[in-house]
């Protein structure tokens, strides 16, 4: 930490690591949303959690990074020294090098904030999704609310025969004035009628560990994930339709609200371009056993093709699965063919390779 307000991450610090630091002055950057994920691949492939509506993805804070490239040399990394190497560390995956610290900006958050759940009937979906649209086009950035459809976990606040029922979960967060956070609350209870919702002040880096366990390590996974402008009809109706066919318990479709400050980057400004992405939408196919991994898989797979019609151009490589190498072009856009030069400069004979590849 510094008087400049900088954080100083080295390599192999998790979310919850920089959240215990930096929360003791009051401070923190725009991260993801589990507590044991790594701050080095989070950056790397972009980052976007509760903060980003506010100040941006975890890219945008990016101050510098020390980075040893293949050949063995250690470089500083900044807008001012290796510009280019910068450039596309910010989204372009480990394609260049390993890096061993991060500079990040911070920003005053917390140590309290106002979050929790809302927790509506699955025979509501429709409706909660329509109005859930209509909310976040002009609710302040200060605010963010996912959507996460899903069985219900048995949460001691939701009544026990809604236990392992789909329903329609819509994470809360305010990093705001609580009473301004509470107003615009009253305004999500509206969406339907709730089976229940714990909502309150709590602890940011508690926040931050809330959903760890449902995604505790030992289970199988398969991603897949569309980036969108709008959530029109069509999309909702094939979140509703899949949510509705639920392969395995811990199966879900998340819906995360990236709109606000990191579309006021340029798409050229850093290798991650698709600014103009207001919500990434995440298929999670998650499940215990191999025998499920036929049906789970295919549906992600049939998901992902029903909702790609919807969707807006590009991907966030960090939720791309390893069989979509064929993807890595279209997810880096227009900026594809300036990473691939830097990558022959840094990495000619790709010895980072163990990634969502640039190849030469």
């Amino acid at each position: 930490m510094s008087k400049k307000k900088r954080a100083y991450v080295d390599a192999g610090a998790t979310l919850a690591d920089l959240d215990a630091a930096t929360q003791r002055h009051g401070l923190a950057t725009p991260v993801g949303i589990n507590s044991t994920t790594g701050i080095a691949g989070l950056t790397l492939g972009g980052g976007f959690g509760w903060l980003t509506r506010k100040y941006g993805m975890t890219i945008d804070n990016l101050v510098a990074a020390e980075v040893v490239t293949a050949d063995g040399k250690k470089l500083r990394a900044s807008e001012q020294d290796d510009a280019e190497l910068f450039w596309a560390l910010r989204g372009g995956g480990g394609n260049f090098g390993v890096v061993t610290q991060f500079e990040f900006a911070l920003h005053p958050v917390g140590p309290e904030i106002l979050a929790g759940l809302i927790v509506f009937p699955f025979a509501q979906a429709k409706q909660v999704l329509t109005r859930y649209r209509q909310f976040a086009t002009m609710s302040p950035e200060d605010l963010n609310v996912w959507v996460v459809l899903r069985q219900a976990p048995p949460l001691p606040f939701l009544p026990q025969n809604v236990h392992g029922k789909e329903v329609v979960v819509l994470p809360i967060f305010c990093a705001g004035k609580v009473a301004d956070g509470q107003k615009l609350i009253e305004q999500i209870r509206a969406f339907g009628d709730p089976h229940g919702e714990p909502i309150g002040a709590q602890p940011y880096a508690e926040w931050q560990k809330a959903f760890d366990p449902l995604l505790a390590p030992g289970a199988r996974n398969y991603w897949k994930s569309h980036n969108f402008t709008e959530l029109s009809d069509g999309a909702t109706d094939s979140i509703i339709e899949y949510a509705g066919k639920l392969p395995a318990p811990q199966c879900e479709i998340f819906i995360g609200h990236i709109a606000g400050a990191a579309n006021r980057v340029t798409p050229r400004a850093m290798a991650y371009a698709h600014r103009d992405a207001k919500f990434i939408l995440n298929v999670h196919g998650r499940w215990e056993s191999a025998a499920q991994d036929t049906s789970c898989i295919e549906w992600s797979r049939a998901f992902f093709k029903a909702s790609a019609p919807y969707a807006s151009a590009g991907a966030y490589v960090n939720f791309m699965t390893e069989d979509e190498g064929n993807r890595v072009a279209a997810a880096y856009g227009s900026n594809f063919d300036r990473l691939v030069q830097i990558k022959k400069r840094y990495d000619p004979k790709n010895v980072f390779h163990f990634n969502q590849n640039i190849k030469l």
